[in-house]
């Protein structure tokens, strides 16, 4: 690489709005939640001409690196190694699945099973990375609303981490993600309502705390994208880095979406797949009780 020591080739911090000039190059080396100017989510932004000089980051010395989301660590946020909080996360199987592809007359049908990867679920991947970010940033303590997988996984992380976690949860919450969630280390409280009402008890809390608790409530911070981008970067490489033609994704609040289309449109930029590759066209599957994404 340009340098040897080289472990992130982060930039800077960018508007998702691109409201002003200035909302286009805010720098990364603090903490920082929304947008200063126009409070909208913030992408993290990557010097790719240096990251395409870089001799250690290739498609080949990838393939022989260790089997997890941190292969990719050049072009991800965490600028030091020792700062990786890590439990094994990514690089989940992607299974084909000929027996229900014949079924519904899709013969070349693929699973990436997230299910095996720590927490049991693709938070993980937000979790290992923006844990791993706060811990560079120093921070002491996180809070988030959560209805469970999460809240579960951030947990297990900041629990490895040595950081703090404060997580509201509704009050139907599943049994056994407060069970896991507590089991973790973390401060749990149960709130009357819906995720919304959880919400606002840590903004609320978030306010009184003067800044001694960090915002990591979803698309409230920069970071979590990144880690579920790397679901992109797998998908990428597991299918010779070339892109499907569809995927479908069960979502909540979409930051996998955005983050596996950052992917694809990084590793365009890399040249790792071709430039005018079209991209796959993402099927987003939700509950019907609660489909704002869908609805939208």
């Amino acid at each position: 690489c340009a340098k040897m020591s080289t472990f992130s080739f982060i930039s800077h911090l960018e508007c998702s709005k691109k409201c002003s000039e200035d909302s286009m190059h805010i720098t990364s080396n603090q903490i920082r939640n929304l947008c200063p100017s126009c409070s909208a989510p913030l992408l993290v932004r990557y010097n790719i001409d240096e990251v395409k000089k870089c001799t250690d980051f290739t498609k080949e010395k990838v393939a022989s690196r260790p089997s997890s989301l941190w292969r990719y660590h050049e072009m991800l946020p965490v600028l030091e190694r020792d700062n990786v909080v890590t439990l094994g996360e990514g690089m989940s199987p992607l299974w084909h699945a000929p027996k229900l592809g014949n079924k519904l007359g899709l013969p070349n049908l693929w699973v990436k099973d997230e299910g095996i990867i720590p927490t049991g679920t693709f938070k993980a991947r937000g979790a290992a990375v923006g844990v791993s970010k706060a811990k560079e940033l120093g921070v002491h303590t996180i809070a988030m609303p959560t209805n469970g997988n999460a809240g579960a996984a951030w947990a297990a992380y900041c629990a490895r981490a040595d950081i703090k976690i404060v997580l509201a949860m509704p009050e139907d919450a599943p049994p056994l993600a407060v069970e896991e969630i507590v089991a973790y280390g973390a401060t749990a409280c149960m709130v009357k309502g819906q995720i919304t009402d959880a919400g606002r008890m840590i903004g609320s809390g978030i306010k009184k705390s003067s800044g001694a608790w960090y915002d990591a409530s979803t698309l409230k911070e920069p970071y979590r994208i990144e880690g579920k981008k790397t679901m992109g970067y797998e998908i990428a490489e597991q299918c010779g880095w070339t892109l499907p033609d569809v995927i479908i994704y069960p979502t909540g609040g979409g930051v996998g979406l955005i983050g596996i289309h950052k992917a694809f449109e990084e590793l365009k930029q890399l040249g790792w797949v071709p430039p005018h590759a079209p991209y796959p066209r993402m099927v987003c599957v939700q509950a019907s009780g609660c489909a704002p994404i869908v609805r939208a």
